[in-house]
């Protein structure tokens, strides 16, 4: 077997990887452990969240499939922090993850470019410094061009139930073993991290009457630009809380646990702890919150979100009957906990191609990040640019002025993690400019550019994105007389005044804009009864136009940083550069920036550790280099 590219892995990250290189009418081979098992949501069945919920809209607008996947299998919509600025907001959908799964493979196999094989890789073939294809357990070889490592937590996982563990890329299926020698063959070095999950509970066992009922939006938001239908919520969620009795069970069992015994050694998730981290590290609390979600329509599964645990199966029968709710509650699957092997991303390139192998990708939960989210944007990233590079077309890099996805990767290549890395809102130092209303007009022409968007779908996008400026521009000439002020918005105008600037008002709604202009004495112009009707009929248009209008002053700051930093981008660090050259830079910074390999200055700048007086004496040398070396071609 010959293919252009060969992508190991079927989870999100592998998902988005094989999908959009096929777009580049590329021979694509997706290569899984289990093909029923393409798009298994193997902890929470959730998509989306703060800061979340952008990358999935972000994968959305560049030609990904998340958004439209969770869109068909969505069962519960919520809008988080829906009560506060829209830069903040957190679309967020649990899944029927049957569903999920069904629907995730329908997209695959949709894609004539796309052949799926069941089979192992135990070995990545390379030839003078290029991947040339894998091997397979049954030493099958198989060709490629380029090869994208998507493998989540398979590569040498050990799952953990009490003092328990065994071989298990996530419980009933089987480790990836000789992977992960190959790919440290080249070089690259590896490290050990640790997930776990929360109990699966029997929801006939349940009394949802002592818990609180969580129901879902009553008009949900879609995820991805192109659904034209509203979402349905299809059930509840629930929540409760542990409580000291709670507390006392775990505390009594923590010799059990192999996060306390010593089993477990690798770094796990500080943003998402077990519930034995969070009562030893959290003494003070009374209770943590837990969710009841459910996990399909097609039957009585709960997901027993926040309890996520290692300990035995007994304690957390215990555990789980001492919460108010489920007294008489019954397991159906234990909660455990998982270490693999993740590659150090600090070895990767901007492109996520590594800097050992030439055309050899890693993307996903294998670079050290943890989240379906933070995984398939980089399937996206690394099938992207894997496709570029076979036809020649440059490569798809994201700056952090641009997405969340261009902050993940960013902070991955040029920090590293020692522990399984989470996106947050606060990471994205231009996040008002990275909101979810116009993850559409930051990517969708990068996309469509690069060939990754149709000219169909991007045409359409160009007609929202015309009618916004138009309102937009009306907003800034019309203006408010105080006769026509709404009581509504409690201001006090003594003057005429243009609509954008009472907008920008912090207690002014737009909806209050367009309440002062229907009070007119006399009748609103054709264009303003037009864009008005518009406005009211149209969410996604209401509020991209409120959000621009009210963040304008704060993003023009924004993108003064932003153009500041991109004369530092423009600085190009030579790649056979000599940081031990450079008299007066810290020990610390020349060791860093020789690993890392930052191709500007701006990426120098990132580097933890990095100051800015090295950044200085670097923009100096690289300076007198340019400078000698002119004088020497002139000569």
């Amino acid at each position: 077997m010959k293919f252009d590219i060969i992508v190991v892995g079927g989870g999100h990250a592998g998902i988005e990887a094989a999908h959009i290189a096929s777009k580049k009418e590329l021979s694509v081979l997706l290569i899984t452990t289990h093909i029923d098992m393409i798009g298994h949501m193997s902890c929470n069945p959730a998509i989306g969240g703060v800061a979340k919920g952008n990358i999935v809209r972000e994968i959305d607008a560049l030609g990904g499939l998340m958004g439209t996947i969770i869109d068909r299998a969505g069962i519960h919509f919520r809008m988080l922090n829906a009560s506060k600025g829209s830069a903040v907001w957190g679309n967020r959908a649990q899944a029927d993850k049957n569903l999920y799964k069904k629907v995730a493979r329908q997209e695959i196999e949709q894609c004539e470019n796309i052949a799926v094989f069941q089979t192992m890789v135990v070995d990545i073939m390379e030839k003078n410094g290029s991947v040339v294809g894998v091997k397979t357990e049954t030493g099958e070889i198989i060709k490629a061009k380029a090869v994208i490592v998507a493998t989540g937590t398979f590569l040498n996982g050990v799952a953990h139930i009490g003092l328990s563990h065994f071989p298990a890329g996530r419980t009933g299926e089987p480790a990836s073993t000789g992977l992960s020698e190959s790919i440290g063959n080249f070089g690259i070095k590896s490290g050990r991290l640790k997930t776990g999950t929360s109990p699966r509970i029997d929801g006939r066992s349940v009394d949802f009457s002592r818990l609180s009922l969580q129901p879902g939006d009553d008009n949900p938001w879609p995820f991805s630009f192109f659904t034209t239908s509203v979402p349905q919520n299809r059930v509840a969620c629930y929540h409760g809380k542990t409580n000291a009795l709670t507390h006392k069970i775990i505390k009594d069992n923590l010799d059990r646990s192999p996060l306390y015994s010593g089993k477990i050694t690798s770094t796990g998730p500080r943003y998402c702890p077990s519930i034995e981290d969070k009562v030893q590290r959290f003494g003070e609390r009374d209770g943590h919150t837990l969710f009841l979600e459910p996990e399909s329509l097609e039957n009585r599964e709960f997901y027993l979100n926040g309890l996520s645990t290692s300990l035995p199966l007994d304690v957390q029968q215990k555990m789980v009957r001492s919460v108010d709710g489920l007294q008489k509650a019954r397991i159906l699957r234990p909660g455990y906990g998982i270490e693999y092997d993740y590659f150090q991303p600090l070895q990767l390139k901007p492109t996520l191609e590594s800097k050992f192998v030439n055309r050899l990708y890693f993307a996903g939960q294998i670079n050290g990040t943890s989240g379906y989210e933070e995984a398939g944007c980089q399937g996206l990233i690394a099938g992207m640019n894997a496709a570029l590079t076979i036809v020649q077309e440059g490569d798809m890099v994201l700056g952090r002025d641009t997405s969340y996805t261009g902050v993940l990767i960013d902070d991955l290549i040029m920090k590293g993690t020692e522990e399984p890395y989470r996106m947050f809102t606060s990471r994205a130092e231009y996040r008002l400019l990275l909101r979810q209303d116009n993850c559409d007009e930051r990517l969708m022409p990068k996309a469509f550019e690069k060939g990754f968007i149709s000219k169909d779908k991007f045409e359409k996008r160009l007609k929202a994105w015309e009618k916004k400026r138009r309102v937009i521009e009306w907003l800034g000439w019309s203006r408010i007389d105080p006769s026509e002020c709404c009581d509504a918005t409690g201001q006090q105008i003594k003057n005429r005044i243009r609509a954008a600037e009472l907008l920008k008002r912090p207690s002014v709604s737009l909806q209050h804009i367009i309440g002062c202009i229907e009070k007119r004495k006399e009748d609103p112009g054709c264009q303003e009864k037009e864009l008005v009707e518009e406005l009211s009929q149209n969410r996604y248009l209401f509020l991209s136009v409120e959000s621009d209008v009210k963040y304008e002053g704060f993003v023009q700051k924004q993108l003064n940083e932003i153009e500041k930093m991109r004369r530092l981008e423009e600085t190009v660090i030579p790649e056979e550069f000599d940081y031990g050259s450079i008299a007066g830079l810290l020990i610390e910074s020349k060791v860093k920036m020789d690993t890392v390999r930052p191709r500007t200055l701006a990426a120098a700048s990132r580097i933890s550790g990095v100051t800015p007086a090295d950044i200085s004496l670097l923009a100096l040398y690289i300076s007198k280099q340019r400078i000698t070396r002119s004088f020497h071609v002139k000569q």
